[in-house]
């Protein structure tokens, strides 16, 4: 008798209404980058960034394990503490970044307390659950530039590091966790034997062991598309308000418009075909989460540079672009065509798609970038729409079959 199907998870109500706040994120990051942005202004869209995208990531995978035990209270307050983030970056780039601080911290300290009550270790991305990363952030709020921003980027690169070197040894890493929770736990029960005299306390119930955290795949694929689309969906909401702006419609603008939405039609098909990864490894292959995780970083905040550079095309569709917005756009390109065809050599993509379509487009983007100050912002963005297609149009010789999946480092 063949045993019944099991019902596949999908995103619930919850975790779609948390992700709506990352709109208003990167709807606030994009117009960092929209006035002649210098590399002031790029660092510190890095850095607050990632600040919201690891928050996000925490309560993404906290939801992702816990399932239905997954606590509405925490998810909403994290809801809310990216929401002060968002409303806080324009305090950062007047150097009043305090809020944003606290806000984040208070978010990170929560999501690992969220963790501990699962009796879960993330092994295969310890950063959502550590707080050591957030301590150089604490810290900065006693400095000023350049000592602040030298901690900012030490605490991402805590967490990077930690995540990486980290989860190569998750049996280590679950020992040492356990022994650091039965010496607290020791030291809980001499502190109640020790008030046994002068009152009889609660008796000190011991937690469950602690056990390896492993990910719904299928359901994290789907999440971290879905995050994929919000930012594109952004790119689009950028397009549209530059759009509105413009006094007087011309072909130039249409052209711009056109190519622009083009653009991002492309990159969504990539998704929608490849997943959130965006490169042709067919699903044989399952990658560790310490390379999901750097590359979805990546991959998405390429796009929301990408979605910074088209917020500027309408005003100049009919006249060269400003070499910083230029940057911008061609950097968010390349950004994006590098990540995926790093994913795709290493989950096993074909060496004919590496060589023929992922180096061809990130080699082009670089050269519109350094070449392109004669065009017109509907040339630059024809060009890159010629790129994506490139990409769309690639069509493998033989489907490979999908064995059981092999997880890739």
């Amino acid at each position: 008798m063949p045993s019944p199907a099991v019902e596949e998870r999908h995103a619930t109500w919850l975790e779609l209404f948390f992700d709506l706040v990352i709109v208003v994120a990167v709807a606030q990051l994009a117009h960092l980058l929209h006035d002649g942005p210098g590399l002031h202004e790029v660092f510190l869209f890095v850095v607050c960034y990632y600040a919201m995208w690891s928050v996000w990531t925490s309560f993404t995978l906290y939801a992702n394990v816990s399932g239905d035990l997954t606590r509405v209270r925490s998810m909403l307050l994290a809801m809310f503490g990216i929401a002060v983030m968002a409303a806080a970056v324009p305090h950062v780039l007047r150097g009043e970044p305090r809020w944003f601080i606290a806000a984040y911290v208070y978010c990170r300290l929560m999501g690992a307390g969220s963790w501990k009550r699962t009796s879960r270790v993330m092994t295969e991305w310890p950063a959502v659950q550590q707080a050591a990363g957030v301590i150089p952030w604490i810290a900065s709020m006693g400095f000023e530039p350049p000592v602040r921003y030298w901690l900012w980027a030490a605490g991402i690169g805590l967490d990077v590091v930690v995540s990486l070197v980290r989860s190569r040894h998750p049996e280590q890493m679950l020992a040492d966790e356990q022994r650091e929770r039965e010496e607290a736990q020791h030291n809980r029960e001499r502190r109640v034997r020790l008030l046994h005299r002068l009152y009889r306390p609660r008796p000190v119930v011991a937690p469950p062991p602690l056990q390896a955290a492993r990910p719904d795949r299928p359901h994290l694929g789907e999440r971290l598309g879905l995050f994929v689309i919000i930012v594109l969906g952004e790119a689009v909401a950028q397009l549209i308000d530059a759009a509105s702006e413009v006094e007087h419609w011309e072909r130039g603008l249409m052209a711009a418009l056109g190519a622009g939405f083009g653009l991002l039609v492309a990159l969504w098909w990539l998704t929608l075909r490849y997943g959130a990864g965006g490169a042709p490894t067919y699903g044989t292959r399952v990658f560790a989460l310490r390379l999901t995780m750097p590359a979805h970083y990546l991959m998405t905040g390429s796009i929301v540079l990408i979605a910074a550079g088209l917020g500027v095309l309408a005003e100049y569709s009919a006249e060269p672009v400003p070499e910083a917005n230029r940057w911008v756009l061609c950097s968010g390109a390349a950004l994006y065509f590098l990540t995926v065809s790093l994913l795709g050599a290493r989950g096993g993509a074909p060496i004919a798609w590496i060589a023929g379509w992922g180096v061809p487009a990130i080699v082009a983007s670089l050269l519109l970038g350094v070449f392109g100050g004669p065009l017109h912002g509907w040339a630059l963005a024809v060009i890159l729409l010629a790129v994506a297609v490139w990409h769309v149009l690639y069509r493998p010789r033989t489907e490979a079959p999908a064995p059981i999946p092999a997880e890739v480092a």
